[in-house]
This record gives C-alpha cells, structure tokens and sequence, in this order.
C-alpha cells in the first residue's frame, strides 16, 4: 500500500511533515515524498490518493469500557432525553422489542437534562413489569433500578448502606431506585451474563464505530471476562482494533500469574494493565473533595476504596511489575493517588512504572506540578469537559473550575497526558475531543470563547495526546503512535487539515479512511 500526494502529520520530531507513504505488510517502510514513494509502486500496489488531504497517526482512545459499549449501542437510548416523559416513553417502547426476562442494561441518562431531579423506579415500574431494569447514568457512578431488578438482586427497604456507595430512599425509607457507586454491586451479580456469541457481537459493534471514528487502538479499562472475548477473537484472527485489556486492581495477582505464564501478548491484544478506584464521580456527588460541594454544603463526596487497602494493592501490583492505573476525579482523590504513588515508588525503587491517574478531573493547584515530578501520567477525557462544564461551576463553585481538566496547566508543567473518551460514558469521537481540548466550548453552546478558556491546548498538542503519548500510555512508543519506517501502519486520512482550521470548525472534520496494519477497517461512502 502507499499513500500519495497527502499531508501527513507524522508526530515523528525528527520529520513532523511528509506527504507519502509506503507499507509493507503491516508495517510502514518509508515516509516522504509523493516521488520517493511513487517509485516503490507496483502491479500489486495499492494506491491512496490523498488529495491533500491530512493523514495522521491512528487515534488511540486510552480509555474506555469496550465491551459495554459495544452492548450499549444496541440498548434504549437515553442521553439526550430531555424531561421525565421522553424518559418513561423510551423506556417503554424498548421493552417491547426485547423478550420477557431479559435484562435491560445500558441506557445513559442525564438527570441534569431535566432540571437534576433523579429519576425513580416508579417512573418505569408499570411499563416494565416483564424486564428487570438497571439503566446507569452517563458517567456509570450511579444507576435506576426498577422493582423487578431489585428483588432479583434482593434489595429491600432492609438493605444496609455500604462503605463507598449510597442508596437513595424515599421519605418511607424504601429504595427509591437510584443507586451510587459500590451499591450498585449487588446488581451487577444478578445481571445474567450473556452468552459468548452475543458478547462476541458487541465486540463486532465496538469495533466497528471506533474504527468509524479513526480510532486504531484502545485501552480497554474492563474484566477479566472481557479479556475472555478478546482472546476467543484474538485467536479467530477477527480483531481489527489494537486492545490494551485493563482488569481490576484487586486482582493484581492473578494477572502476574498470568503474565509469568502467558507473556504480555501481541501485536493486537496486550495484558499487564490494572485499573482501582479512589472514588466516585462528580453528577453523582460521589467524588472525595477537599472542601464540601458548593451546592450539598453537608457532603464533600467519598472515598470508594479505602486508602489503606489502596495502598497494599498498588504497591504489590507495582512489585509485580505491573502498569497501575487509578480513577481519581475529586482534588481530595487526586491528591490521596499521588501521595499513594509517591509511597510505592520510594518503597519499591526505581524502574519505569509509568504509573496513571484516570480522569485527574479537579487537581489542587498544589498537586498539579506533582505529576510530572512523580512521572504520572494523566489519562483524561477533554470531551468531559465541555459536558461537564455546563453545570460543574454549580456543583464545586467557579474557583475549583479553574483547575478542573487542567490540560494546559499540567503541560505547562511538563507532566505528560494522554487523550481518551471514556466510552460508553462519552462518545468515542477524537476529532470532538481534539475540538473540545482546543475551544473547551460546552456543547450546550453557551461558553462560545470557553470554560476555563485559559485551559486550552493546540491542536497539536491534542493530536500528540491522542497518538505519540497514548502509545507511550500503554509501553508501545516503540510500535505505534507516530508515523516512522518499522512502525506498524496505523493511520487516518481526514477530510480537511485540522490543524490549520478554524478552531470551533474542528467537529465538523469527517474520517475518511481508517487503516489499521496496512488494511483499510473504514472507508467513507
């Protein structure tokens, strides 16, 4: 394959700029001129003909829960439900498309698109009397339950609030339906897992939208049941995105039984990730803050997992030899994981531990510079923010916005940070990322200069996020992530030179071809 008269941003330093390319099997043998390359072509060569178009390194979405995503997008549809009725009527009608029994999952709702009143089971309670319920928010910290659900999972009025999790009762003392963070556990092992061949075709639908996007890679932050999937798919040679699999954290020493025995795996699936919670998130008031929230003045948020048992397991994952990565979203989270990887780093000595925090959504000023002296990476989510920052200022108040997405501040700092979306919570669409990264215009269109404008990066910047950084994420700098001779022959052709664009134009950019290891996995129409 060769891809002629192109600009390609390469995210190579040592030569940012070409507009050729030659592949060879899955891997790309020369990058230059359209003359150079053009001489390398064939009978059996195929051509691209870029037309000016910019070619960039394939996008690599460091985080986001892949399987279940790939299950949502085929479940009742509610982020965008506007008030309580659109709410009840989507609900409704899915169920009657679906068999008695069957569970209903997914779903993605925004309370804060209604006003923040949080829905109730008794809302959906007579038009789902067949199907047990549990419909997560948006952000997967928080989810409605209808009764049959909650007597599969045998909640009653009588079940004890846990550490790290909330029940939401009525005035009676009744579950009210709405269930946070680690009550939400006594569901998860109701839900009846389903078959192989159906887990196997939300693979295919993941697959397939990311590869839609331009995405080329992701860091899968899920199971050791999808890690299952991948390898059934793995081993039928049908995996046409790149997989990092992340298990959790607690099981830190399962996965060095298994690296010892099975290695890190290969071009396509790679193991040796583990993923903790400190806490919860911010629309569900379940991250740990330092001070209260500005509008719950009685409540500063949790901790999900106890520090103490946070510490024995980071600290044993990172003797093992393994990559930790931990979801920290409030400053009091942030600042407790830093101090965590402080420990175990001056305990265990040094090596290259590449240690992440997951979202580092609201920092201390104090602890921002703490990334890059501690050499933690900051995996984030840039369309967080322009979700997020419709109705954050009302939640931790204008002065905690200032550092909450700090991008440009932590690379000022010299911290290094990496891109991600965090589907299935957001879409999985880099160009919209990139956009939000650059304009940080809320996608309620009524911060047109920004939110915390000072916050925003180049897009350049966005794009190195994206590529040359998220490779080095996951130790893979040397395979992918910049377009260079002997790498593997990832890329993206896009519709128009992001780069030189008008900044709030960037969303409007369209993938049109997707190539993964030297074969085409999306061509646009």
């Amino acid at each position: 394959m060769v891809v002629l008269n192109g600009k390609i941003w390469t995210g190579n330093e040592a030569q940012p700029w070409a507009e050729a390319m030659a592949i060879g099997g899955d891997s790309i043998l020369l990058v230059g001129s359209t003359a150079q390359v053009r001489a390398l072509v064939g009978d059996s060569t195929q051509v691209i003909e870029a037309r000016g178009q910019l070619v960039t390194p394939g996008f690599i979405d460091t985080h986001v829960h892949f399987i279940d995503g790939g299950f949502n997008l085929g479940s009742v549809q509610l982020r965008d439900a506007k008030n309580k009725e659109e709410f009840i009527s989507r609900v409704a009608a899915f169920a009657k498309t679906v068999p008695p029994g069957t569970w209903i999952t997914g779903g993605d709702w925004d309370h804060t698109n209604w006003g923040g009143e949080l829905p109730q089971s008794a809302w959906i309670d007579s038009v789902t009397a067949e199907h047990p319920v549990f419909l997560q928010r948006l952000d997967g910290h928080m989810a409605l339950a209808n009764r049959k659900a909650m007597q599969a999972a045998k909640v009653t009025r009588h079940t004890k609030d846990v550490p790290g999790g909330t029940i939401v009762r009525t005035p009676a003392g009744e579950p009210a339906g709405v269930f946070k963070d680690n009550a939400m556990n006594p569901f998860y092992s109701a839900i009846t897992d389903p078959p192989a061949p159906l887990k196997d075709r939300a693979l295919a639908a993941a697959m397939r939208y990311v590869a839609e996007q331009g995405v080329t890679s992701v860091h899968s932050m899920g199971t050791w049941a999808d890690l299952e999937v991948y390898r059934r798919n793995n081993k039928q040679n049908r995996l046409q995105t790149r997989i990092y699999a992340v298990v959790p954290l607690a099981s830190w020493e399962e996965l060095r039984d298994e690296v010892q025995k099975e290695g890190r795996g290969d071009k396509y699936l790679q193991i040796g990730g583990l993923k903790g919670f400190v806490d919860g998130s911010l629309g569900s008031h379940t991250a740990a803050f330092l001070q209260p929230f500005t509008d719950a003045p009685a409540d500063s948020g949790f901790f999900v997992t106890p520090p103490a048992e946070l510490y024995q397991q980071v600290a044993g994952a990172d003797k093992a030899g393994l990559q930790v990565m931990v979801h920290a979203i409030g400053d009091r989270a942030n600042h407790e994981q830093l101090n965590i990887f402080a420990r175990v780093a001056q305990e265990n000595g040094p090596r290259d531990r590449r240690f992440r925090i997951e979202h580092a959504q609201h920092i201390a000023p104090q602890d921002i510079p703490r990334f890059h002296a501690l050499q933690v990476i900051a995996s984030v989510q840039p369309y967080h923010a322009i979700d997020d920052g419709r109705w954050a200022d009302e939640v931790i108040g204008e002065e905690r916005s200032k550092t909450t997405y700090p991008f440009r501040s932590l690379l000022d700092s010299k911290a290094r940070i990496t891109f991600g979306s965090d589907w299935y919570v957001a879409p999985a669409t880099p160009l919209e990322g990139i956009y939000a990264a650059v304009t940080r215009r809320t996608i309620d269109e009524k911060n047109p200069t920004g939110w915390v404008p000072e916050q925003k990066i180049t897009v350049e910047e966005a794009l190195r996020a994206y590529t040359a950084s998220a490779a080095f994420a996951s130790f893979e700098e040397n395979r992918k992530g910049t377009l260079s001779p002997g790498k593997l022959a990832d890329f993206v052709l896009l519709s128009q030179d992001i780069t030189t664009m008008a900044p709030e134009a960037i969303k409007g950019a369209k993938v049109v071809l997707t190539v993964v290891g030297g074969k085409v996995v999306y061509e646009r129409k």
